[in-house]
């Protein structure tokens, strides 16, 4: 596995006048260098099927995986069918939603969300970005985060995080999600889009840092135009590393065995050791 080390270099800013070509290079170089770093990259919501991995990205608005994964495993246990969930009581559900922030607004949105799902689609959530988009509460970063996590249909996930390092890195200039979404997808073959959105996401939680980015130990300063608004001294941007739980593989509280050790316990974290 590749380590996240300080940075060897500092990187200039690419020209104003980057031709296309070398922007696509760059942005697949950062892509493949992140690979290696994150080679375990996936959904950090626990889930076991379509129906679960939906109820939980909506549940994510606002509040972290960590916190959602530990609040889906009484919902999913009460309510393991959209039918169960379409019948329940709004009280007893907003019960058990309430850490995750706004449970009341989130109550109705899963619910209603079931609902749809019974009366429309048979109980079944949908493999099709235009039905999932009728959804209650569903728009189209979680109904990629489904197609492309639960289907393996190729989607780009533009949360926070993505928005974020995307801008920094200069791969488009756009704002508006759904732009975004166009633009970096242009960037890169169809069949990279769902682990690029992983790649990135993992990267911004880690390392590229909203508030203080970590540049001193970022392994892709040489290819990043922002080199140098966070950290840049070794040691200290170092301290600055975030690992969900203090651990491998991130947030997820039921990690696949992949990403388990020998003993059974999770890995170290990245650069750890």
């Amino acid at each position: 596995m590749k380590k996240a080390g300080p940075a060897k270099t500092i990187a200039p800013k690419p020209p104003k006048n980057e031709s296309r070509t070398a922007l696509v290079r760059r942005a697949r170089r950062i892509n493949r260098e992140l690979a290696e770093v994150y080679p375990y990259a996936h959904p950090e919501l626990d889930f076991e099927n379509p129906f679960q991995l939906i109820l939980a990205t909506v549940l994510s608005a606002q509040t972290t995986d960590l916190r959602v994964n530990q609040t889906t495993p009484a919902l999913f246990a009460r309510y393991p069918t959209p039918e169960d969930l379409a019948a329940a009581n709004p009280e007893e559900v907003e019960e058990i939603l309430r850490p995750t922030g706004f449970f009341r607004a989130k109550t109705k949105s899963v619910i209603g969300l079931s609902k749809a799902l019974v009366e429309q689609f048979d109980g079944e959530v949908p493999g099709r970005l235009e039905d999932l988009v009728k959804l209650p509460g569903v728009g189209r970063k979680t109904a990629f985060v489904v197609l492309g996590n639960a289907f393996g249909r190729p989607g780009i996930t533009v949360d926070t995080h993505f928005q974020r390092l995307v801008k920094r890195w200069q791969w488009t200039d756009q704002t508006d999600p759904d732009k975004i979404e166009a633009a970096v997808g242009a960037l890169f073959p169809k069949s990279d889009w769902t682990m690029l959105s992983h790649h990135v996401i993992f990267h911004g939680r880690r390392i590229c840092h909203a508030r203080k980015p970590a540049c001193g130990a970022c392994p892709i300063a040489p290819l990043c135009p922002a080199y140098g608004e966070g950290e840049t001294d070794p040691e200290k941007a170092r301290k600055l590393l975030k690992y969900e739980k203090g651990g491998f593989p991130g947030q997820r509280l039921k990690p696949p065995q992949a990403y388990l050790d020998a003993g059974g316990k999770p890995a170290p974290p990245l650069g750890a050791g």
